[in-house]
């Protein structure tokens, strides 16, 4: 029996645009409520979350069966933690902070098993089905989709070289830290920002690899998307919480103060 086909690795493959939200709230629940809300995929942060492979592991449970494709971003190019991801069933990692080629060509090996990359073997993991899917092993590297984080000035001067490394699924740029690393710290509105942005997509079209990044404003993502980037996150759990949260204590708030009379009376 094959394994479950990666959506999300085919689509990107076919040129299809993916519209994604960032998950930074560490929670199966939270999970389990944006999993069925039409998001092509989700990405489980490690990087800048509190998460732990325990907690990725109930969060991926909770997205089963859901519309999204989940990514997981590890805390960094550890190949003994995306060893234990992909064995937890991640069928996508984005790699932050990929400096060249060498350091991709790393992180595609410890996605792949021998020979082709160095990642450890266990036959009772759960994207195996417990053991149940003998074919996994032989399948595995054909559908876990290898992402790599592009976030500095440095890593912008090696992109091709980056991109073209076998076996990397797409490239990701992060507008902040991209924005510090170009003396624009906090501000990735900054125009020297958005011409990066604008000419890593360009470029990464070029040699033919999709090209994603995160935007959380809607004009920027609209803005983007025209650019051609063709994975996009639009928003995070934490954002939508924080905003709506807002918006209704400030509602209510408002309101009450409009309707209080003069010294209180």
């Amino acid at each position: 029996m094959d394994i479950q086909r990666n959506a999300f690795k085919a689509a990107l493959k076919a040129g299809q645009p993916q519209i994604g939200l960032w998950s930074s709230l560490c929670s199966n629940i939270v999970a389990e409520i944006i999993a069925h809300s039409g998001y092509d995929w989700i990405l489980l942060d490690m990087e800048h979350s509190p998460n732990e492979v325990p907690g990725i592991l109930s969060q991926l449970q909770a997205l089963t069966g859901g519309t999204a494709t989940p990514i997981v971003r590890p805390a960094w190019n550890d190949p003994v933690l995306i060893k234990r991801l992909l064995d937890i069933g991640a069928p996508a990692v984005l790699i932050p902070f990929v400096q060249n080629a060498r350091e991709a060509e790393l992180a595609v090996a410890a996605c792949r098993y021998p020979p082709a990359g160095i990642r450890g073997i266990t036959s009772v993991g759960r994207p195996s089905g417990y053991g149940r899917l003998p074919a996994y092993l032989k399948q595995a590297d054909r559908e876990t989709c290898v992402l790599v984080q592009i976030e500095t000035a440095a890593a912008l001067a090696e992109l091709e070289a980056i991109a073209r490394v076998d076996g990397v699924d797409g490239v990701f740029i992060g507008p902040a830290d991209l924005s510090a690393s170009l003396g624009h710290i906090g501000n990735p509105q900054h125009p020297e920002v958005q011409a990066a942005i604008q000419d890593a997509v360009r470029r990464l079209q070029a040699v033919g690899k999709p090209a994603g990044i995160l935007a959380p404003r809607e004009t920027d993502a609209r803005r983007y998307i025209e650019w051609g980037y063709g994975f996009i996150a639009v928003g995070s759990d934490l954002g939508l919480l924080v905003k709506g949260a807002d918006e209704l204590a400030q509602s209510f708030k408002s309101n009450a103060s409009a309707n209080t009379p003069p010294n209180g009376r």
